[in-house]
């Protein structure tokens, strides 16, 4: 694996995943994320989200956001669904997601960051919100029951994990049989190699370990899953987007 990161190669996926632990522990504590650090990469963070939207929640979760879009405003959520945030970080999916399914839901955030998981707890406690509960584990290797979740979110977290096929094979596991993604990523264009990609920007930066459009399609496809859409928001980098990714798993 060849990635631009700390100026090094060969870098193993553990490595990768510490890096990229390490990285965002800094952030929850500092407030840094992928808008206010640009070392990071994609400049979004809070800007996604409506005024309205961030109003119901604890500035602390606004200033943390690490994301490149808001996949609460295209998940279409419904009152007494259970939904799974991957890489819930400060937590401000799991909160707009808690009042969107309203007390008959539950929301569950899953961080590998301690720091990102005390934030959202914190979060959640001043939000006055206790339909969420935060959960220390791998979007690789997911903590949850079989068919256990109705809608899962994620912003701009898959493109970090150096395992995708497992990320998109534990998705399809935990979701019940129709149940759906709705996620923000970031997209590569198909003519983009992964090491132009890596010349782009930092894997810990959103950038390098960015799946092109096609790749993304079939790795979902690979996993069971339908009705894929994938369309851009805004350009990341050169020949790279912020995406919407929608996706279903069918009910047989």
């Amino acid at each position: 694996m060849n990635v631009d990161m700390t100026k090094e190669t060969d870098v193993t996926d553990l490595e990768l995943r510490e890096t990229v632990r390490k990285r965002y522990a800094v952030a929850a504590t500092s407030a840094s994320c992928c808008g206010p650090d640009s070392s990071l990469g994609v400049d979004v963070s809070a800007a996604s989200y409506s005024k309205a939207e961030l109003a119901t929640i604890p500035v602390e979760a606004a200033d943390a956001s690490l994301g490149c879009g808001n996949p609460t405003a295209v998940a279409d959520l419904h009152a007494g669904e259970t939904v799974l945030d991957l890489g819930s970080g400060g937590g401000i999916d799991v909160l707009l997601s808690a009042r969107r399914v309203g007390e008959t839901g539950f929301v569950y955030g899953l961080d590998m960051t301690d720091e990102m998981l005390d934030l959202g707890r914190a979060n959640a406690a001043e939000a006055g919100v206790s339909n969420v509960e935060f959960r220390k584990g791998y979007i690789e290797e997911i903590p949850l029951g079989d068919a256990s979740v109705d809608v899962i979110i994620s912003n701009c977290v898959i493109n970090l994990s150096t395992d995708k096929p497992a990320v998109f094979a534990e998705m399809a596991r935990v979701l019940k049989p129709g149940g759906r993604i709705g996620i923000s990523d970031i997209v590569a264009d198909d003519s983009l190699s992964p090491e132009v990609r890596a010349e782009r920007g930092s894997w810990v930066g959103c950038i390098a370990g960015a799946l092109s459009y096609t790749e993304y399609r079939q790795q979902l496809h690979a996993a069971g899953f339908s009705a894929i859409t994938i369309e851009a928001t805004h350009e990341a980098a050169d020949g790279m987007d912020s995406a919407i990714i929608k996706a279903a798993k069918p009910t047989t």
